[in-house]
């Protein structure tokens, strides 16, 4: 809620009280009157005073409603202050070595296959009958021959293999 709409509420608050308590101030004020002893031997009933002391130290406290509700219904209100809040973190990463691969006693066709695997980290062994456009079982051969010399795994995945580069 914002500064303002709290003040009107204050203040709104403290008006209702004030007339609480000039009810109240009124009705005291006929109770002793009809049921002073001391008043019907012509002499002031002690108890008006109190009732007066009573009437100005609420409304005094009414008063300090009052202003704390208009400063807040004057006062500018304040702009959110945003901070951010900047951690410095280190991350530490293992490096591992990249695994180099002597391709030089590969075959064109095991080259183009394994340079699919190599960008793709990992591919389905449909996909890369599609994308060669090598058959079934000229591409299962390929990826023998890839698995035994330690550049690639093949890994089930339901009715297809996932070549994965080995690293």
């Amino acid at each position: 809620m914002e500064n303002k709409n709290v003040g009107y509420l204050i203040i709104g608050i403290s008006i209702l009280t004030i007339f609480i308590i000039f009810l109240f101030n009124n009705a005291m004020t006929q109770i002793i009157t009809n049921g002073c002893p001391a008043a019907h031997l012509g002499v002031s009933c002690p108890a008006y005073g109190t009732i007066t002391q009573q009437t100005y130290l609420s409304l005094g406290v009414v008063g300090l409603l009052v202003l704390v509700g208009l400063v807040l219904i004057f006062s500018k209100p304040q702009k959110e202050i945003q901070r951010e809040v900047i951690f410095k973190t280190k991350t530490i990463e293992k490096k591992i070595p990249k695994k180099i691969f002597d391709l030089s006693d590969l075959k064109i066709e095991e080259k183009q296959v394994f340079e699919l695997i190599q960008n793709n980290k990992a591919i389905f062994q449909s996909d890369l009958i599609e994308k060669t456009g090598f058959g079934k079982a000229k591409m299962t051969r390929i990826i023998d021959r890839l698995e035994g010399k330690g550049f690639v795994e093949r890994k089930r995945r339901g009715m297809t293999n996932v070549v994965v580069l080995k690293e």
